[in-house]
């Protein structure tokens, strides 16, 4: 159907008839009827508040498949599982696929029926996938996690820059830009790197009634943590800044009687798949987890986030605590921050903005690391073993992470942090030379026939191949597979890397000779402004005592008509405080009136306090029956 046939029945019934929903919610409907009238438009809406659907619907009754770039690999899979599941033909394009099955699946898109392609954004750049999508009938383009297009974001990945492509490609096709949180620089960065066509924000409310946003300040806070665990029943997330600390937090509540688990990107997928769902289950009341944890997972019955120690940025602390109470029930967001905290952040800040040549020295010795050499490197991919390299280099690995961002905004190369990365093969000798070698070594002719059947470029780079894929087509097991690989690897006949899950750089140029290395000082400037302003922003929030949290953050992401939320630490502190206001005028007052009654006026200049606040009190006792009022207009006390 095209955008202009579709009436708010034809919406609504798609929407019952598939997701069970009577009705849309919030600024869902303007954001679908903003898409169908082909605007581009970016809409910011909180965690929880439905952005998959923004796209999701219009892409389904549209003629044509919606194209959703997301940097999320689980969330790919599940949404593509959840959409399978209702019917609707979906498919992913993402690292852990190999060329073959990457091929299918564009053909798919082309030429059969599917209704929604989830790929990220480091899979647009090449060739044959803009030469695929040319060809494709595309009805949306939805950009998820927005925010990273922008170098003013607090996660900015150069590979959504690429996205820019996909316009050229599609100039009709509308964009659909959504993220959780973006101040006003950032949603006018996403804009224009996204080449809007005209402006266009639709800003959902950033308040979220049911959460209790609260800071503790206290030195013992595993004390304080067990705490909230003992009072708040429920399934919750603690979130720490690294590994170590959530495995080491995790065991500690584990021996306080606690059933908790870790999680962190450093664990094999299946491992971290099986803990996800054990936490979403039930069958594990608390995750202690880095940031690695939460994208994309659904689970709306979460009674608490307590952040254990500063985020970096209050945009990233405000996703991860929104993940908290998507059920609409009372749930609470705790940070608990140390005497020392400000400090250790402030120091960890300065060790992570090296200076210029410290950055082009990190250049040097990264790729001295990895054997590249001078005039050589361009396009190549490999894994690093950042740990290593640090310790080798008595590097700090915040410094070198940095580095290595600075070091892509100035076009060196990609540093894709840790992810799931297809093994990946290229033949190191001739094609006469393989011949030769099939004739002389038959145990080996198999896998070699396969492999040249299956990939393509094996003997210019380094391809992504699959395994299981080789298995299936020699008939060995997957086993047999690798130890042919890894003597064809020791022949010297092939380079090969396993898949893995590590960093990987991808240069975008030959190494250059370590003079020629230039990093702009405005670039590197720009960064550590914007980094710096993020943390200070973060620092106001821990010392607030005075202004509602959730007013605080709601400011922060553009939203200047916030009230106070009446729920949070600040709020329920200044109702105390009228509270016992309240308590102690009454007594002044129950001891101010004469046994033979006074006039109001006359009490209010006795007791000198506000005339208001002292008939809100007077009414307050006489509905209590502890004073009364005379025929003459004179307040007497009820013996």
């Amino acid at each position: 159907m095209k955008r202009s046939d579709i009436t708010e029945t034809v919406l609504l019934d798609a929407l019952h008839r598939y997701w069970g929903y009577p009705a849309l919610r919030g600024t869902q409907p303007e954001t679908i009827r903003s898409v169908l009238s082909g605007a581009d438009t970016l809409a910011l809406m909180p965690t929880g508040g439905g952005k998959s659907l923004t796209y999701q619907l219009p892409g389904l009754v549209t003629d044509g498949l919606c194209i959703v770039v997301t940097p999320l690999v689980a969330l790919m899979k599940d949404q593509v599982d959840g959409l399978r599941r209702r019917g609707i033909p979906a498919v992913a394009i993402h690292s852990g696929m190999s060329a073959r099955n990457i091929d299918i699946t564009l053909d798919n898109c082309v030429y059969g029926d599917v209704k929604f392609l989830y790929v990220s954004p480091e899979r647009i750049a090449g060739e044959v996938f803009a030469a695929r999508v040319a060809k494709m009938n595309v009805n949306l383009l939805a950009v998820d996690e927005a925010h990273c297009i922008s170098q003013w974001g607090y996660d900015f990945r150069p590979a959504y820059l690429r996205i820019a492509r996909l316009r050229e490609i599609l100039p009709d096709v509308p964009v659909l830009a959504l993220t959780a949180s973006a101040t006003d620089r950032v949603a006018e960065d996403i804009m224009e790197k996204l080449r809007f066509r005209v402006p266009c924000v639709i800003r959902s409310d950033y308040a979220r009634p049911n959460l209790s946003l609260s800071v503790r300040h206290t030195d013992d806070r595993k004390g304080q943590l067990l705490r909230i665990l003992e009072n708040v029943p429920g399934s919750g997330i603690v979130y720490v800044r690294t590994r170590e600390a959530a495995e080491r937090l995790a065991d500690e509540l584990r021996e306080a009687g606690v059933s908790a688990d870790y999680y962190h990107a450093g664990l094999p997928h299946g491992e971290r798949t099986l803990r996800q769902n054990d936490w979403v289950s039930g069958r594990t009341r608390v995750v202690v987890a880095t940031n690695a944890f939460g994208m994309g997972i659904d689970k709306a019955d979460v009674r608490f986030v307590v952040h254990y120690g500063l985020c970096g940025s209050l945009e990233e602390y405000y996703q991860e605590a929104g993940r908290a109470g998507r059920d609409g029930r009372r749930a609470y967001a705790v940070l608990i921050v140390a005497s020392d905290e400000k400090e250790k952040l402030t120091r960890r800040f300065n060790s992570e903005f090296p200076a210029i040549d410290r950055i082009r020295e990190i250049y040097v010795r990264l790729m001295n690391y990895l054997g590249v050499a001078v005039g050589e490197g361009k396009f190549a991919s490999m894994a690093l073993n950042l740990p290593e390299f640090c310790a080798r280099n008595r590097l700090f690995a915040g410094t070198v992470r940095n580095a290595l961002k600075i070091l892509q905004q100035n076009g060196y190369l990609v540093f894709s942090d840790e992810e799931d990365n297809p093994a990946r093969l290229m033949f190191c000798v001739s094609r006469d030379d393989l011949y030769a070698l099939r004739v002389e070594r038959e145990d080996l002719d198999n896998i070699l026939r396969t492999i040249l059947r299956l990939y393509t470029g094996v003997f210019t780079s380094l391809r992504p191949v699959d395994v299981q894929e080789m298995a299936i087509y020699t008939g060995y097991t997957e086993e047999r597979v690798m130890e042919l690989l890894k003597t064809l690897w020791r022949l010297h006949v092939i380079r090969f890397v396993p898949r893995n899950r590590s960093p990987m750089v991808t240069l975008l140029d030959n190494r250059l000779p370590d003079k020629d290395v230039y990093i702009a000082p405005q670039t590197y400037q720009l960064r550590k402004e914007t980094a710096a302003g993020r943390l200070e922003a973060v620092f106001a929030y821990a010392d607030n005592e005075t202004r509602c949290r959730s007013v605080v953050l709601q400011e922060y992401f553009g939203q200047w008509d916030a009230r106070p939320c009446g729920v949070c630490d600040i709020c329920l502190a200044e109702r105390r405080a009228r509270r016992q206001q309240d308590d102690t005028l009454r007594d002044r007052i129950l001891a101010a009136v004469p046994s033979e009654g006074i006039a109001p006026h006359e009490l209010a200049a006795a007791l000198g306090a506000e005339p208001q606040q002292v008939a809100a009190a007077t009414e307050r006792l006489i509905g209590e029956g502890k004073i009364s009022m005379t025929a003459a207009g004179l307040l007497t006390i009820n013996r």
